[in-house]
């Protein structure tokens, strides 16, 4: 079974999002996350800000990255739904972390923070529909 198919026949919530705008979604979050996160990185590289700031960016980062590969790959929902928690709680303490020092950047995570929302329901109503 391919990983479409088998993401097809999970029972979902009537208002999941196509895959098509999912994709949408993540292209107008994409640049976002490149330049806001790449300008934290930048910073704490000239030491312009401490290095635990950059830390809850890191951790999303990670846990975004691997949130595909643990959802289609493993196909392991219950994981999915914790690495989805992971990413949601890190952009918090990224936008309070970086706050002090670069308001815009914290700013610029809304977005973000908003699609992450409505995808860690979805993530934890498929998880709970499929147990």
């Amino acid at each position: 079974m391919t990983w479409r198919d088998w993401y097809n026949a999970l029972d979902k919530p009537t208002w999941t999002p196509e895959p098509s705008t999912i994709g949408l979604i993540w292209q107008l979050l994409y640049p976002i996350i490149l330049v806001t996160f790449g300008y934290v990185f930048y910073r704490v590289a000239r030491k312009h800000i401490p290095w635990p700031v950059a830390i809850p960016f890191a951790i999303n980062l990670i846990a975004n990255i691997a949130f595909t590969p643990i959802q289609f790959g493993l196909r392991n929902l219950p994981l999915a739904a914790l690495d989805i928690a992971i990413v949601w709680i890190t952009i918090l303490w990224a936008m309070k972390a970086i706050w002090p020092h670069h308001r815009w950047t914290a700013l610029a995570q809304i977005p973000y923070l908003i699609w992450v929302t409505i995808a860690s329901v979805l993530q934890f109503s498929i998880t709970w529909n499929n147990w």
